[in-house]
């Protein structure tokens, strides 16, 4: 349950080592967090990334879980719920995919929609029913801007996340008054660690700032959070300008 102040004290992130998944993580321990479970493939980095919530203080478990083996997922994330209640479901996995070779390589194209979209409606529609259940909690859904118009850059990454991004608002409705909440983050280009002091490009965002998004998001109860704020206003210009323009935009890719 959340403390009085209404922190979260228990997260389950899916996607263990993403860097949005775990600059949050990190934010929310310093705000009483206490339970971090981390869903993703063993592997070096994952480990890592348990043993440093660790050093924070927090209790981490980790759980093997794989976006596409959909099977698997009502038993592995059922049970992280059989433990005990889930306040926080942060969804952060995802791949973007190299769009030069996927278009020539079906089968590569394929695994980004199946990972992106497949493995995120079953694990979204899993740990919704459990929240359900348990009669309280928040889903969080990282989208990506990518998903608001198709662009020559990045389509087919970008069509996986507008997939996401209107299954999440849907499962919000379908549970609206059950006590679940349901947000839909939209990122802009996040700048990867290392990139300091390197030009930043406009209304780009870091790891760090969606997590601070995602944590006022939770405070509000919002349904849909940009990242950062004014993309809203962009991505609704951009949406009436006439194709021949929109396909010659630079647009950064997320």
């Amino acid at each position: 349950m959340k403390d009085a102040l209404g922190a979260p004290q228990s997260l389950l992130l899916l996607g263990g080592t993403s860097a949005i998944g775990l600059a949050t993580a990190r934010r929310l321990i310093a705000r009483r967090t206490r339970t971090v479970w981390l869903a993703g493939r063993p592997s070096p980095e994952l480990a890592a990334a348990a043993g440093s919530l660790r050093g924070l203080g927090a209790e981490v478990r980790v759980v093997p879980f794989d976006a596409l083996d959909t099977d698997a997922h009502p038993e592995r994330l059922g049970r992280v719920f059989a433990e005990g209640e889930v306040d926080l479901v942060l969804l952060a996995f995802g791949v973007p995919g190299d769009q030069a070779r996927d278009e020539s390589d079906p089968p590569a194209a394929v695994r980004v929609a199946q990972t992106n979209y497949t493995g995120a409606v079953s694990a979204a529609l899993v740990c919704a029913g459990a929240l359900q259940a348990q009669g309280h909690g928040s889903l969080v859904v990282l989208s990506s801007v990518a998903g608001e118009r198709g662009r020559r850059a990045d389509f087919i990454y970008g069509s996986s996340k507008a997939g996401l991004d209107v299954f999440a608002q849907g499962l919000g409705d379908a549970l609206h008054g059950t006590g679940v909440h349901v947000m839909v983050v939209r990122p802009g280009a996040v700048r990867p660690a290392g990139a300091a002091g390197r030009p930043e490009a406009p209304l780009t965002t870091t790891p760090e700032a969606v997590a601070g998004a995602i944590e006022l998001g939770l405070r509000r109860r919002s349904e849909t959070v940009w990242v950062p704020g004014p993309l809203r206003l962009v991505a609704s210009a951009l949406r009436h300008v006439p194709r021949p323009l929109h396909r010659r935009l630079p647009v950064p890719r997320p």
